[in-house]
């Protein structure tokens, strides 16, 4: 897989398009597809086709960046089929970025519509994997915990896991200017809502088996996001669930800075190892305990909280169809709860 997309280098234009129209090749596709969630918005995709039926694995780009432009493809570039995500308020996508808010449910669509359209070219439907990082990193650790059945492994590169930590220490304001808009506020004016899209506030929700890398030397994303992610795991002994490489001299302003022509390849090469190790679906506990950061969705039931920036907790237990939602805030939380699964 390509990682020059997880560089954040480059701040591609909103493109101006009247008629968004799916363009196709043999081993590359580009697909419009709209948001379950809001139907008005109209989401893109880039799918890249490989030889033979293989795993689906979908991916997020930087945090300023978008997926690459439609390209003929006459030959197979990848040995997985990969769906490359535009998130929301990117150059091909419409609406407005939301930091790991209702964005990532677009994820969510796009494999729902690649399960649909191209069934020939996925090995076992029932397995999905994530990839992504800086930006890409960032929703890995927060998709994985507000789909926590979802995935069947996930790889998350030199990503964030606290964005309030991320937001004070950038120290020339790249990323301040975005987190702002994206979110509403600065951390200070509502530290939830910051916590609510942090992969390391919901890390005690981790069924997914992960797959961390990053360089130890990475400046706009320093990695003690992935310590701390790593730490918190430790504590909450679920350090099984975790495969953790941290790259020793690795890191510049650019996240693979000083990385070696063989380190890139190993790195590839790890994560694949890792979704080829993990090749069963999650299967979530009758009983437990799940923390939501604005909503939660699993196979069984979902929970949409009455804004993306609270947090809660839910008890429950799938026998008794008991579920007991508490305020993280200690207030009054208002939720939308659904069933599935021969639970309704």
């Amino acid at each position: 897989m390509e990682y020059e997309k997880y560089e954040d280098r480059v701040r591609m234009e909103k493109q101006r398009v009247e008629i968004r129209e799916n363009q196709y090749s043999p081993y590359c596709d580009f697909i419009y597809y709209n948001s379950s969630r809001h139907p008005e918005l109209q989401l893109a995709m880039r799918v890249l086709k490989p030889g033979k039926p293989s795993r689906l694995v979908v991916t997020t780009h930087g945090w300023h960046m978008s997926i690459p432009p439609f390209e003929v493809m006459d030959t197979p570039c990848v040995d997985e089929l990969i769906v490359e995500v535009d998130m929301r308020g990117r150059a091909f996508s419409e609406g407005s970025p939301d930091c790991n808010g209702w964005e990532l449910f677009d994820v969510i669509d796009a494999v729902t519509y690649v399960q649909q359209q191209y069934e020939s070219f996925i090995e076992d439907s029932s397995l999905v994997y994530f990839e992504g990082g800086s930006g890409g990193g960032g929703n890995a650790y927060a998709i994985i915990a507000k789909f926590p059945d979802f995935f069947a492994a996930a790889t998350a590169m030199c990503g964030i896991t606290d964005y309030t930590v991320w937001y004070e220490n950038d120290a020339i304001g790249e990323f301040q200017d975005e987190l702002d808009v994206w979110i509403g506020h600065p951390p200070r004016d509502n530290p939830m809502a910051y916590a609510s899209r942090s992969g390391l506030a919901l890390a005690s929700n981790l069924l997914t088996p992960l797959f961390i890398c990053h360089g130890d030397t990475d400046i706009r994303v320093p990695v003690d996001h992935a310590r701390m992610y790593k730490e918190r795991l430790e504590s909450l002994n679920l350090s099984d669930r975790l495969d953790y490489w941290e790259l020793e001299g690795v890191g510049t302003r650019e996240h693979w800075g000083h990385a070696t022509q063989q380190q890139m390849v190993e790195i590839h090469s790890r994560s694949e190892q890792h979704r080829a190790r993990h090749a069963t679906p999650i299967d979530m506990p009758e009983r437990g305990r799940f923390m939501i950061g604005g909503y939660l969705f699993t196979k069984r039931f979902s929970i949409v909280l009455d804004s993306l920036d609270h947090m809660a907790m839910v008890d429950y237990d799938l026998v008794q169809k008991q579920f007991i939602v508490t305020s993280v805030q200690g207030d009054e939380c208002g939720y939308k709860l659904e069933l599935y699964g021969g639970l309704d």
